[in-house]
């Protein structure tokens, strides 16, 4: 490799860096790889593409990333945006984008939202220290640089300066620290403490990390939805409509949950003066309504539908449709501490139920084939070290009524509780019926995205064993959106993680996902992945039947719109065209 043509000495770059470069370099991974791995250990976008013109061109037919046009996420402007098909025209200045989205299902608190309703009105306002690049790759946002030490156990982020609070004050680094420090107690515990995260000076951060982790940023970033910064000053529990301060392209002018959220473009956004004059985030329950209302003009974009409301939109000329593959995924869980579900003969309880489903009618059914399979762990096939050598757990009609029968549960009656939440009411529906088949009698109980959202979450102690976010209930159906690496599901719904529905812990898993999260390369985590998979496949404390596409739809006028690595938008950048 000849590091003069990139502009620095090899000595300049760090051990991290060095090794994705000569690994790319040896054709050891292609450009989308290098992208990802080069984001996630701080490379910026230009210097990547630098690289690639530094080695010559590669054979895996993806084109290289621009360095200097349109293509490329943006280092100067809103970095997290990706090209999204573009509509003929030019951008007009002025207008109102209305996006049809699901309606919050909690109180607003930017720091502790739990649900995929508030994601995109929060994101009008708030940023993150990194946003979404390339295909999973990470972009700079409010940082705009990151790298860890050695082993990935110290991360460095680099703050952009220059960026005011909608109040008007200077961010800087104490802000970030605070943030942190919010999240050491209610998001990240299991990461960092209020303490290991210290100011170098007004514009560097230092984080600490409890273990190491050589993909830290992920958590930082917009597939994390609860990182949002917030100031100093922000207390945990302010909610949404108290208008806390973001330093986001727009700012909250009002917020009804029964309504919309509603937002006038900030003139003094980092990122320039936005095109559009303002946002209008329009709520309901319904995504036949949030459909409707894009087909009949009421809305101009629409977010995370299913697929079985949307034939007209598939059908629509008036209308651009992304589908996209996925982390995200329906998790079935179990209460594996207590109850039907715990010992011996919960086991093979869990193991009947894994069984009785029909995977594939579920992806054609439920999701008319967008989607992949799932396995009963959350590596996704979208991630690039997912391991298919485990063998996929096929349906087993017969040996499904054996294990119930051993574990003297032939003809189980027990309630499934899931929220009215896109596909989720049909997949309870197709699995009830599925289940069926197996001597099972399972009554369903569908509540609102509010209510199961609110009672879902009520009982989380971090304090001790996770007391899990399953409303004391013990077998029920709970939504997992697309994240660029599975850290998040790992730590927070299996470890001892505010989100561990099925009460499981298990030693063993653990040392496994900090084993995995330890490794830096590519090779290596490959290789750490294969024991995390087999644990919680063997497991079972969740049954993840899918992983679905993420999709969004918006009017053909529509331009610059971003769909964040979780499917929400964002519209610093986006416009009408003529």
């Amino acid at each position: 490799m000849d590091f003069s043509r990139l502009g620095k000495s090899q000595d300049s770059i760090g051990p991290l860096e060095l090794e994705v470069i000569e690994s790319y370099a040896q054709g050891k991974m292609d450009r989308r790889e290098l992208m990802r791995r080069g984001s996630v250990v701080g490379l910026s976008i230009p210097f990547l593409g630098a690289v690639i013109a530094a080695c010559g061109s590669d054979d895996d037919g993806d084109s290289a990333p621009s360095t200097d046009g349109e293509a490329a996420p943006s280092t100067d402007g809103e970095a997290g945006t990706t090209d999204a098909p573009a509509a003929a025209g030019e951008i007009q200045q002025g207008g109102i984008l209305r996006i049809a989205s699901q309606r919050p299902g909690s109180p607003l608190d930017p720091v502790a939202m739990d649900n995929i309703g508030s994601y995109t009105p929060v994101l009008q306002s708030f940023e993150y220290l990194c946003g979404k690049g390339e295909g999973a790759a990470l972009a700079p946002m409010l940082a705009e640089s990151w790298s860890p030490n050695d082993d990935g156990s110290v991360w460095t982020f680099n703050i952009r300066q220059g960026v005011k609070w909608h109040s008007g004050g200077d961010f800087t680094a104490a802000d970030v620290v605070a943030t942190m420090g919010r999240l050491a107690t209610a998001n990240l515990q299991t990461y960092i403490t209020e303490d290991s995260v210290v100011a170098v000076d007004d514009y560097t951060v230092e984080v600490t990390l409890l273990t190491p982790d050589g993909q830290f940023p992920y958590q930082m970033s917009v597939y994390n939805p609860q990182s949002v910064v917030t100031p100093v000053d922000y207390e945990l529990g302010t909610l949404f409509d108290e208008r806390p301060d973001g330093t986001g392209a727009f700012v909250l002018d009002s917020y009804d949950v029964a309504i919309s959220a509603k937002y006038v473009a900030n003139p003094d956004w980092w990122g320039g003066v936005p095109y559009l004059d303002g946002v209008e985030v329009l709520f309901s329950d319904d995504n036949a309504t949030q459909i409707n209302g894009l087909l009949g003009d009421q809305a101009d974009a629409v977010i995370q539908f299913a697929v079985s409301d949307a034939d007209a939109l598939f059908n629509s000329d008036s209308v651009t449709v992304e589908s996209t593959q996925s982390a995200g995924h329906r998790q079935i869980w179990f209460n594996v501490r207590e109850g039907t579900f715990s010992g011996e003969n919960g086991a093979k309880i869990r193991e009947a139920v894994a069984l009785g489903i029909d995977r594939n009618a579920l992806v054609e059914q439920v999701l008319q084939g967008r989607g992949d399979v799932g396995n009963d762990h959350p590596i996704a096939p979208a991630y690039e070290f997912f391991d298919p050598s485990l063998p996929q757990r096929e349906r087993d009609v017969e040996r499904a009524m054996e294990l119930l029968e051993e574990a003297g549960a032939a003809g189980l009656s027990i309630t499934m509780h899931a929220g009215d939440l896109q596909e989720i009411p049909l997949l309870a529906e197709v699995v009830q019926s599925q289940l069926k088949d197996i001597g099972m009698d399972i009554t369903l109980n569908v509540e609102s995205t509010a209510t199961f959202y609110d009672r879902w979450c009520a009982v989380y102690d971090s304090t001790n064993e996770p007391a899990g976010c399953d409303g004391g209930e013990e077998f029920g159906i709970v939504d997992y959106g697309n994240r660029g690496t599975p850290d998040r599901y790992l730590v927070a719904a299996y470890a001892t993680g505010e989100w561990n529905s099925a009460h499981y812990i298990s030693e063993e898993f653990n040392e496994a996902v900090a084993a995995y999260q330890a490794t830096v390369d590519l090779e290596s985590r490959k290789e750490a992945i294969k024991a995390v998979q087999q644990i919680a496949h063997d497991d079972i404390p969740y049954v993840i039947p899918y992983f679905y596409n993420l999709l969004t739809a918006y009017k053909n006028n529509v331009t610059g719109i971003v769909s964040t690595g979780l499917g929400h938008y964002y519209a610093g950048q986006a416009g009408f065209t003529a």
